[in-house]
């Protein structure tokens, strides 16, 4: 598939999509997966028949929600574009290309047309049978297998929209996942280290509260950056003194990163602890101020998505609580 490359910034654990060179005047700050879920209408499994910069056209293969979409339709803007800087006469565009099949999230629009969340984001391409898929942000991508993708992705669709989903089967894969220790991320455990991600990320979008234990091992595993991040995520529905330390203790630790104790602060947020506000204030006081972010290329479109520094991250906590 043109216009999809392998990343390394992240050990190869990251695949991302970059668009062509021509759109690179043109920046804009991505949304989390969550949000691309949130405020599509449909998820759906396409192929494009006919692309240019301006328009696409896809033909339904089927609805992955269970919904009804079929047919042909038109893809012709972006619903969570938030542009930084357009530069150089260039605007966003689409780079997918015609016989590209991909799983679509979708939101119709006041034209009669549908939309995608960015250029970036809000599509996750197919290619003999892996899906490059988006669970936590399109800067962190995983290929995984298309039926655990259309298992996991189709559950967290219908639960952010408040539709019936079989659990079942998405317990089990999650379960078997986390059985096994943290896989490696080395060309041998790869496959292994994207479904364990998957089975994170997916307790994350679906409030699954059963996987204390078993995400603890991943929040410990200080030399997979990947891991931690997702552990801490997977630990937003369980609010309770025990997670909480176990958060505290990555903002304790000098050797965690700055972007996996940001996301620490947001679960943290979302518990309102507030028996730890004094801790979380003597924390404010030696906090990092170092920019943060996704890094990546200076050229990536993306570039100005934001992620705070550890110490605004703490202080709008403490302000919080």
């Amino acid at each position: 598939m043109s216009g999809w490359y392998v990343n390394c910034r992240y050990l190869l654990a990251v695949l991302l999509v970059l668009v062509a060179s021509a759109a690179r005047a043109t920046t804009w700050d991505e949304p989390w997966h969550e949000r691309v879920v949130k405020e599509a209408d449909h998820f759906v499994l396409a192929t494009v028949t006919k692309a240019d910069k301006q328009q696409l056209t896809l033909q339904i293969i089927r609805d992955a929600a269970g919904g009804t979409l079929d047919g042909s339709l038109q893809v012709t803007d972006f619903y969570l574009l938030d542009l930084c800087s357009t530069s150089g006469g260039h605007g966003p565009e689409f780079h997918l290309d015609a016989a590209d099949t991909a799983y679509f999230f979708l939101k119709k629009n006041p034209q009669g047309g549908f939309s995608l969340a960015t250029p970036s984001t809000g599509f996750a391409g197919v290619s003999k049978g892996i899906v490059y898929a988006t669970y936590r942000h399109s800067y962190h991508q995983a290929g995984v297998e298309q039926p655990v993708y259309e298992m996991t992705m189709g559950a967290i669709f219908r639960k952010y929209h408040g539709l019936p989903y079989d659990a079942a089967p998405v317990r089990a894969f999650i379960t078997e996942q986390l059985a096994h220790k943290p896989a490696p991320i080395s060309e041998e455990g790869m496959a292994d280290f994207f479904r364990q991600h998957v089975a994170l990320e997916t307790i994350y979008h679906l409030g699954f509260t059963e996987y204390y234990a078993s995400t603890l091992p991943f929040l410990h595993d200080a030399d997979n950056f990947h891991a931690q991040v997702s552990a801490a995520r997977a630990l937003m529905a369980i609010n309770t003194p025990e997670a909480h330390q176990e958060l505290l203790q990555l903002l304790q630790d000098n050797n965690t990163t700055d972007f996996t104790k940001v996301v620490a602060i947001r679960t943290l947020a979302a518990h309102q602890p507030h028996d730890l506000k004094p801790t979380l204030q003597k924390l404010v006081k030696k906090a990092s101020e170092e920019e943060n972010g996704f890094g990546g290329n200076i050229m990536d479109p993306r570039i100005c998505t934001r992620i705070p520094t550890v110490q605004k991250a703490l202080m709008e906590l403490v302000s919080a609580l």
